[in-house]
């Protein structure tokens, strides 16, 4: 009887297992699409789609769009279904303001205080940005742009500054995304991350701050300009 009862709950301990990593997987991949832009803000989230898509029943479906709406990925309209939320613009103006307060300090420091190692990795970075951009690489120079921002930050050894901006990051890598600059934008970009760089190779700390608050400011007309052009996106 014991040995019964041993497997029962194995089986069902394994049971809970599957419906988990199924519900598991489909949150990740609801998740990234509607992070990458697959699904655009607005969207409706087709629940039979996904089921055949995925070979899932309806049950970690739900678990998973039930978890993205809690993390406010996801608005759940009773008798309506279930839409990808739409961008706050007054959410995103407050971390892009947040983003470039802060960083814009970081860089005036790091043209001091950040370690050798941290600066040949933004050496190498800048180069191949410069190459991305010259290949009009745009996937490619946006995931340089990203690590070269990190890189500061994390070499820089600022947990708390770093806390504060990976709590925004799922909302906030939305709005990187539907930023993604046209690949005619990538060299001026790149002209922007050069001159931070040179200001922190240099030692310069006001240079510093100030290229990194002008190119964040840059990024901050950009969104204004989203905003304008496409307002279904946003609430």
């Amino acid at each position: 009887m014991v040995q019964t009862d041993r497997n029962v709950n194995r089986v069902a301990e394994t049971g809970a297992h599957q419906r988990f990593s199924k519900a598991d997987q489909v949150y990740h991949h609801l998740r990234e699409s509607i992070l990458n832009g697959a699904l655009e803000p607005g969207a409706l989230i087709d629940k039979a789609i996904l089921c055949d898509e995925l070979g899932v029943s309806r049950f970690p479906v739900t678990t998973a769009i039930n978890r993205l709406a809690y993390e406010r990925l996801v608005v759940i309209e009773p008798q309506h279904g279930s839409f990808v939320a739409k961008i706050s613009a007054h959410d995103a103006r407050e971390f892009l303001m947040i983003r470039r307060a802060l960083e814009t300090d970081i860089a005036f420091q790091a043209a001091t205080y950040l370690p050798q190692e941290a600066r040949d990795a933004l050496r190498r970075n800048i180069r191949y940005q410069l190459a991305a951009a010259d290949a009009e690489d745009n996937s490619g120079f946006y995931a340089l742009d990203v690590e070269f921002h990190q890189t500061i930050v994390a070499g820089m050894k600022l947990m708390q500054s770093n806390e504060i901006l990976k709590g925004l990051r799922a909302h906030a890598e939305r709005v990187r995304r539907l930023l993604q600059p046209p690949k005619s934008r990538l060299r001026a970009i790149f002209r922007e991350h050069n001159a931070v760089w040179e200001q922190i190779d240099s030692g310069n700390a006001r240079g510093a701050g100030d290229a990194m608050r002008s190119h964040l400011s840059q990024t901050i007309n950009i969104f204004e300009g989203v905003v304008r052009d496409r307002p279904g996106l946003f609430s």
